[in-house]
């Protein structure tokens, strides 16, 4: 692995941890945590549909705009839930960019903004 991707997944590790912290602050109930940190991944039943629709479905769910908005929301109205909600949707996603899962290209599941996973990483051309 070269230094700056490391570097890019050391970022998106303290993303995650800070995103955390930040629920814990909520006082919602890990419960809560637990129940939705995978939610997100339900996206990829889009790929039942076909590769388009599946990556369509996924970056849906993938992109931090959303999670930040709600998050914002929660904030502003004074929604510790829906904070909540925003930050383990933020944690995950922070989770998947560590890992090396980025947003998917419609060519199939294995080609994301990152390149290509599983066994032909590396293979994808930009």
């Amino acid at each position: 692995m070269r230094s700056l991707d490391l570097t890019i997944r050391l970022e998106w590790v303290a993303a995650a941890a800070a995103a955390t912290v930040f629920y814990k602050m909520t006082g919602v109930s890990w419960w809560l945590f637990a129940l939705l940190i995978l939610v997100p991944d339900l996206s990829m039943l889009g790929y039942l549909a076909g590769p388009r629709i599946g990556a369509i479905a996924y970056n849906a769910l993938h992109i931090l705009i959303a999670p930040l908005v709600l998050a914002l929301a929660g904030v502003l109205f004074g929604g510790p839930v829906t904070t909540a909600v925003a930050l383990v949707w933020i944690v995950h996603i922070a989770v998947d960019r560590a890992l090396g899962y980025g947003l998917k290209l419609s060519t199939g599941f294995q080609d994301t903004h990152l390149g290509r996973i599983g066994r032909d990483r590396g293979k994808l051309s930009s």
